[in-house]
């Protein structure tokens, strides 16, 4: 299982049906179900079934965390044929798992940011870029000049019982946040992946003790922000920008040193038939293409479409996201930490999450 036991009661009640979205009435073919947790999944899927005619494109629409527990309940009868996903974490424990077809990357004119992101095997395909970890502040609240500066200063009394964060069983940035943490906090290139468990455990139940407050995911912890429970939070950067440009104006993003990479992830299930896995390959190439990439940046202009491109020639889809360069971000080794996810999500449960 790639989510904790704690989490699984949810799954019944979540309603893990797939939704037949914008799927063609003169459909003929074999079905292809996409699991998704994107906000501009349903445009993209409608957008695709109006170009692509006699294939039937269903979605199943659902946060990360259940989307993943269903494809592992599901095992070797998987009704899923895509997961789009943020986090390459999560495809790394498929691809190890053997559950991902492979060499699936199509041509496109990636930039360096979507060339760093893909894997030696081509299991899955970066097609978007945010950053986990942001900090997400009420400029009502609390004044630029007073926010910490380090993952150090967040973790005392003066900040972290005003600070919120999402649960990694339910929000899928939340455990590469965690993750990335860890391999900061302990220095994972010239230490071990034990010593840097060991060091963002200490660092995360730190905060909980200062005062930490766990939500399931970005609508409540931002809601939190809204009602003055908290002041800040450590989330996606994008939920940060659509609540700045929509609900919340005094919203602003600002980056600790470093935040993490969260490539926005397309894989395809390498058990389905052949004709599924090439229509599959479509829907990919699809997303890839200025046609595909107009929809994911226009699909949800106050949320997930708050991206950085991950191909030449593309831009963000709003001002109020600075150059991807000006970001102190890092990029972590999936196949070292996508592995680990249960049992981090676990001990997070039992010690933060419940502590």
């Amino acid at each position: 299982m790639l989510r904790g036991a704690a989490a699984t009661c949810v799954v019944a009640s979540l309603g893990l049906v797939a939704t037949n979205v914008g799927a063609s009435p003169k459909a003929t073919g074999p079905t292809l179900v996409v699991y998704s947790a994107q906000g501009y999944d349903k445009a993209a899927v409608a957008a695709f079934n109006k170009t692509n005619p006699g294939f039937n494109v269903t979605l199943n629409d659902n946060s990360t965390g259940p989307l993943l527990q269903q494809i592992q309940a599901e095992g070797h009868n998987p009704k899923w044929g895509i997961l789009w996903v943020d986090g390459a974490t999560a495809f790394a424990a498929l691809d190890q798992q053997h559950m991902l077809a492979t060499h699936i990357v199509p041509k496109a004119n990636f930039n360096a940011v979507g060339k760093a992101n893909i894997p030696a095997d081509g299991s899955y395909v970066p097609v978007s870029m945010t950053a986990t970890g942001a900090l997400v502040y009420d400029s009502a609240q609390i004044k630029p000049s007073q926010l910490p500066k380090t993952w150090a200063q967040l973790a005392t009394s003066k900040y972290a019982h005003d600070l919120g964060m999402n649960d990694p069983t339910q929000s899928g940035p939340t455990y590469p946040l965690i993750a990335g943490l860890m391999n900061y906090l302990g220095h994972y290139k010239s230490g071990s992946t034990a010593s840097a468990i060991k060091a963002g455990e200490a660092y995360l139940a730190k905060l909980k003790r200062l005062g930490l407050v766990i939500n399931a995911t970005n609508g409540p912890t931002i809601g939190a922000i809204q009602a003055h429970t908290i002041k800040m939070a450590i989330v996606q950067s994008s939920a940060g920008y659509g609540q700045e440009i929509s609900s919340l104006p005094s919203l602003r993003v600002a980056y600790l040193t470093p935040v993490t990479a969260l490539p926005g992830v397309i894989g395809i299930d390498r058990l389905m038939p052949q004709a599924v896995q090439n229509e599959a390959r479509k829907f990919v190439a699809w997303v890839l293409s200025p046609a595909g990439q107009h929809v994911m940046k226009t699909g949800d202009p106050q949320g997930d479409s708050l991206f950085w491109p991950v191909l030449n020639g593309e831009s963000a889809s709003n001002k109020v996201i600075p150059p991807i360069a000006s970001v102190p971000m890092q990029t972590i080794n999936p196949y070292v930490w996508g592995p680990l996810e249960t049992s981090i999500n676990n001990w997070f449960t039992a010690n933060v999450n419940n502590g």
